[in-house]
């Protein structure tokens, strides 16, 4: 548990983003850690304010969606897709979504700092 924290759910996500947003706190950064005892990601949120740091802390299933918050914050998507590719976080919503290939080739199907992961699927050709 960090200093400043708070956790959050999948429906309070975004509304507390908006508070700290509207209060004029800056998004430091999100983080990921994969927990393999109970198959789930915490979702980390980073914010700052003169220099006082407070964090959101988000527990999901790893197989659930999870809200971008990049409506809110539109740097949140650079780390959005970050994580998205690096974890295999199922984030939804992104306001720009690389699918999977900011930071990987196509090719990769598997995240690589995460045991567990969805396969993508293949692109069917379209017939000419």
């Amino acid at each position: 548990m960090l200093a400043n924290e708070q956790a959050v759910t999948v429906d309070t996500l975004i509304p507390e983003c908006q508070t700290r947003f509207d209060a004029g706190l800056r998004l430091v950064g999100i983080s990921a850690v994969e927990i393999k005892t109970d198959s789930t990601f915490d979702v980390l949120y980073h914010f700052d304010k003169d220099l006082q740091v407070s964090h959101l802390r988000l527990n999901v299933p790893k197989a659930d969606p999870v809200p971008s918050i990049s409506g809110v914050y539109f740097a949140a998507l650079l780390a959005e897709n970050e994580i998205k590719d690096q974890f295999g976080v199922n984030f939804q919503n992104i306001v720009i979504d690389f699918g999977c290939t900011l930071y990987l080739e196509p090719e990769v199907v598997k995240s690589p700092f995460c045991t567990f992961t969805f396969a993508k699927k293949e692109k069917v050709k379209e017939e000419a």
